[in-house]
């Protein structure tokens, strides 16, 4: 009667974290739906974060909804180039046949976004960028709320956005910034007492390391 009570007046992040562990699977596979699920997602854990004080968590959800949208078309365009009767935003799209006097057939299907791994510029940058965000968070956290933890929880927002962004764009590297989030995460919502949450984080972090094995099999085929 208890767990039912439990589940009873937690039911909306326990939903969170189901729909959670199921992003986590579709990403590994690379499977176009974690988009529209992360949305889901994203739209549960505004209020979960709301309600627990965790303002720059609650704001990476919002980022997250901007950045699923934007992802979800990325992965459908690729390269732009759409082949005729091919309107479902679902349906995995292929590399572009050449014809045989060497030039694009663009009735053909778009050109994948493919797995790759992320170059010396683009690490500069968004490290860059990642030692900006945490500084800004942690000074509007520290300064202008109640957060309990300003420090860890700018360090796993500003991180996060990195990850999630290097994921829109395919980049392998993604998988280990989701390994350090999580087991920081799961550390801050166990105090936090988001218990479902934290079950959820948890099985993120071995759900990453899944997904490291997962995409390196796409780097080596390609």
């Amino acid at each position: 009667m208890g767990v039912y009570n439990w589940i009873s007046n937690n039911y909306i992040e326990v939903f969170g974290a189901v729909t959670g562990i199921l992003y986590v699977f579709l990403e590994i596979k690379q499977n176009l739906w974690l988009w529209p699920v992360g949305i889901i997602t994203s739209a549960v854990y505004i209020w979960v974060f709301f309600t627990g004080k965790l303002y720059a968590d609650m704001s990476l959800q919002v980022y997250y909804l901007a950045i699923s949208a934007l992802g979800w078309y990325w992965w459908i365009r690729g390269s732009g180039l759409r082949a005729q009767g091919n309107n479902s935003p679902f349906e995995e799209p292929v590399p572009l046949r050449r014809e045989s006097g060497g030039d694009v057939n663009r009735n053909q299907m778009p050109v994948k976004l493919t797995v790759h791994r992320i170059n010396l510029k683009s690490g500069i940058i968004l490290t860059i960028v990642f030692v900006l965000l945490y500084f800004v968070m942690w000074l509007v956290l520290d300064r202008l709320t109640d957060s309990p933890v300003p420090a860890c929880d700018s360090f796993i927002t500003s991180l996060s956005i990195i990850a999630t962004w290097m994921l829109a764009r395919k980049i392998y590297e993604h998988w280990y910034l989701w390994i350090v989030v999580n087991a920081f995460a799961s550390v801050l919502f166990f105090t936090r007492q988001l218990y479902p949450t934290l079950i959820l984080y948890i099985v993120y972090c071995s759900m990453s390391f899944a997904g490291l094995i997962e995409w390196r099999k796409s780097l080596t085929k390609q």
